[in-house]
């Protein structure tokens, strides 16, 4: 390895908005169709939430712009989804 993986001091928390948005997001996702329901929920609310955060930091020069995109679109699916299925449902 020929950079530092240690912490900068230009380092932010902000950058893990997008890795933890597409994280979430994918369980989101995932969890859908596994029949999940509170906790799809739930992870697709924060992975639009945090992705949307992301989005803002990444706009501004920190972070990545795909992971948080990623993370906000997936989010957004799981959370439709479940939504979709338990208005289905009733």
């Amino acid at each position: 390895m020929t950079s530092s993986t240690a912490p900068r001091d230009n380092d932010s928390p902000a950058t893990a908005l997008g890795p933890t948005a597409l994280v979430l997001g994918a369980f989101s996702a995932v969890g859908t169709w596994a029949f999940l329901f509170p906790w799809t929920v739930l992870a697709g609310a924060l992975a639009v939430t945090f992705g949307a955060m992301g989005i803002h930091y990444a706009r501004q020069g920190t972070g990545r712009m795909w992971t948080a995109a990623a993370g906000t679109t997936l989010g957004a699916i799981g959370f439709i989804g479940t939504a979709t299925l338990i208005w289905g449902l009733y």
